[in-house]
């Protein structure tokens, strides 16, 4: 008896952290949860979110991120939310203490790379273990960048 295959998941993604992935090398990717108040995921379902500043951080045994702009919901008049307030993440236990005990031991950052909807229509947030990047490194990623322009540019003329 054969099995169904499970569709692709569908993911409505609301915004991008497009630098991080410039300024810092990821080592591993976590999915995580969101605690949202009703005009912020109204919000977001309009599509003007920012993270580009943003980040996350360990406080209290527990991670928060910080410094994101999630704009006002115009309908919602005196029920708002703060814009840049700080909101909890949800992660697992374990999820939870390997993040913590690589930023503490190994001097890591936790990059929030994007915000998006799975399938079920929950707000998901992609957080990335990244290390710093030198000046040096992000001259390299932009030269093999700008190579793999140019040759993707030559191929396609030859062919």
């Amino acid at each position: 008896m054969a099995t169904k295959a499970r569709p692709a998941t569908v993911k409505k993604i609301v915004a991008e952290n497009r630098k991080a992935r410039f300024n810092y090398e990821i080592v591993d990717t976590y999915e995580a949860g969101l605690v949202l108040t009703g005009t912020e995921v109204k919000s977001l379902r309009e599509g003007k979110a920012n993270i580009a500043e943003s980040y996350a951080s360990d406080e209290g045994g527990e991670i928060w991120l910080i410094n994101s702009y999630l704009p006002e919901y115009l309908q919602a008049n005196r029920f708002n939310h703060e814009t840049r307030r700080r909101r909890k993440l949800l992660l697992s236990k374990r999820e939870m203490h390997r993040l913590q005990n690589a930023v503490n031991r190994e001097g890591m950052t936790l990059v929030p790379l994007k915000i998006y909807f799975n399938d079920r229509g929950r707000a998901k947030l992609e957080l990335a273990l990244a290390k710093g990047k030198k000046l040096h490194d992000k001259r390299e990623s932009a030269k093999e960048r700008d190579w793999n322009r140019q040759k993707s540019r030559l191929l396609k003329d030859r062919g």
